[in-house]
């Protein structure tokens, strides 16, 4: 494949971007950029480094100096493999209060397009194709039922071993969606050019062989 090819994925939580992202990087033999895994490395190396969320000057000194990259779905930060660290419970909510800060969002944002310019990639998450390449060859919106994403989570924690109920989920969803679709910076919308899949009742294969096809 000698042409670049982008491909943004956005849509709200729990509508399997990743998974299907992944599967589609695989057929397609390009790289999967895992948006929210960065912002957990981000929040590791904050937590590395002692550096607090409101400590402005040393952040941006820290974001300066940071580097990261994608390389055979291992995520790479400052040249040290760190997927399996940034895998817990503590750097999913270091990454939550990391991904408001706009330096870290504009330093994310830069990296991300740059690998976009260099590579085909796949990119998932809430803000792909209106904010990170608006340029990107093609473009998906992947939603499903607040029921069902509630319903796929609920079976995710259940299989980990946590203690919650099918209606805390739902309201969590809820209140995520909420907050994904009103947040002043890039708030969660479906660009004019992206094509809408709507993965209720549909299996991995099926949503992944709908890109596929729109994609060829």
């Amino acid at each position: 494949m000698n042409k670049l090819m982008r491909i943004a994925v956005d849509g709200p939580s729990g509508a399997g971007k990743s998974t299907i992202a992944k599967a589609v990087a695989k057929r397609l033999g390009i790289d999967y950029i895992d948006t929210g895994a960065m912002y957990r490395a981000i929040g590791y190396k904050m937590s590395v480094e002692g550096i607090d969320a409101g400590d402005t000057e040393r952040l941006e000194s820290m974001l300066k100096d940071t580097d990261i990259d994608f390389v055979r779905g291992d995520i790479i930060l400052d040249g040290r493999v760190v997927s399996d660290v940034i895998r817990t419970p503590e750097m999913s909510r270091a990454a939550s209060v990391c991904s408001a800060l706009p330096a870290v969002r504009a330093k994310l944002v830069e990296i991300q397009r740059g690998m976009g310019a260099k590579k085909s990639v796949i990119m998932d998450g809430r803000d792909i194709g209106s904010n990170v390449l608006k340029d990107a060859e093609y473009k998906f919106f992947l939603t499903a039922s607040p029921e069902e994403r509630a319903q796929r989570r609920y079976e995710e924690l259940v299989g980990k071993g946590e203690d919650v109920t099918f209606e805390q989920v739902l309201a969590d969803i809820k209140e995520r969606d909420h907050r994904d679709t009103t947040r002043k910076l890039n708030p969660l919308i479906k660009t004019e050019d992206a094509v809408e899949i709507d993965s209720t009742g549909l299996s991995i294969d099926e949503v992944t062989e709908k890109m596929i096809k729109e994609i060829r």
